[in-house]
């Protein structure tokens, strides 16, 4: 009995401890973020550089209000365009498909998340930007496809495995008996699925959508590759873009010898994983939430 008291012991000790290191490194990095930022904090106010639209190192003047806007829309738009059709395929599998084919979607759906993003990239490169650049020809807004659309559209792409993915575990969670309860009252399966599935659920596809802006709003390198990377705030969606980690992927490493220029770049990091820790975090107490009301 103590040798298995101690095992016990030693586990939870050694569990808790990596919970600790990996919180700390999380702790260390925004640390080491908000010290390398203090020099261009020191010289220019925090509301010039998320306000200004004036991007010109050369002369000590960092506006990132062009970067956030490119960020923000790109997201966006990766949002509106991903979100229905992640929700309506995660339905139709979790609902309508048979065991199956709902097997084999799922195994294509997780390769879909682990291919690497340069290959998503280049895909856009080849076949998005010139499909962009067709259609802003055809809309009267001539465009060289690399724009806040075609940037939109690949992180789209990206995010969708994962919205897709959680929204389908919450909805196998549901309880079977609250599905044939509802159907044996004589409504339709969709009814069913509208009335009963997606309000118990409503947490968990919140959680699901967070974790997916998440991915989109730190991605670089498919968007550094065909959002055209513009320093202007983008007036439609044909015009060129140009986001935060595509900033930081483009510049850090050049140009140093600037004054300030580094402590710019990681300003720019700094604000990336604030708003990305923020909305992970947010969807972590989403489904804290989701596990004490007894769905999963």
């Amino acid at each position: 009995m103590k040798v298995r008291r101690f095992k016990d012991s030693l586990a939870t000790t050694f569990i808790r401890a990596s919970l600790v290191f990996v919180n700390a490194i999380a702790f260390v990095i925004a640390i080491t973020l908000f010290m390398k930022t203090r020099p261009i904090l020191a010289k220019t106010t925090l509301s010039h550089l998320l306000s200004s639209t004036s991007w010109h190192p050369l002369r000590g003047d960092f506006g990132f209000f062009p970067f956030i806007i490119g960020t923000l829309e790109v997201t966006a738009i990766a949002m509106i365009l991903s979100i229905p059709v992640c929700l309506l395929s995660a339905i139709y599998l979790s609902e309508y498909a048979h065991g199956r084919f709902r097997g084999f979607v799922r195994l294509v759906v997780d390769i879909l998340a682990g291919i690497p993003s340069v290959i998503y990239g280049l895909c856009g490169v080849i076949a998005i930007v010139p499909l962009v650049r067709i259609l802003g020809q055809a809309l009267g807004s001539p465009t060289t496809g690399y724009s806040l659309l075609a940037g939109g559209i690949i992180l789209a792409i990206m995010v969708s495995p994962v919205i897709t993915s959680v929204a389908l575990e919450v909805f196998r969670t549901i309880p079977r008996a609250a599905r044939e309860n509802s159907l044996a009252l004589g409504i339709t399966t969709w009814e069913m699925v509208k009335h009963v599935i997606l309000r118990s659920s409503l947490h968990g596809i919140i959680a699901a959508i967070v974790l997916g802006f998440a991915r989109a709003f730190g991605e670089t390198m498919a968007v550094l590759m065909v959002v055209g990377n513009v320093p202007k705030v983008p007036l439609s969606l044909f015009d060129p873009a140009y986001p935060l980690p595509a900033l930081i992927a483009n510049n850090y490493g050049e140009m140093m010898s600037i004054p300030l220029y580094d402590s710019a770049l990681m300003f720019a990091a700094l604000i990336l994983m604030v708003v990305v820790g923020g909305f992970s975090l947010g969807a972590h107490l989403i489904l804290l939430k989701i596990e004490r009301r007894g769905y999963v």
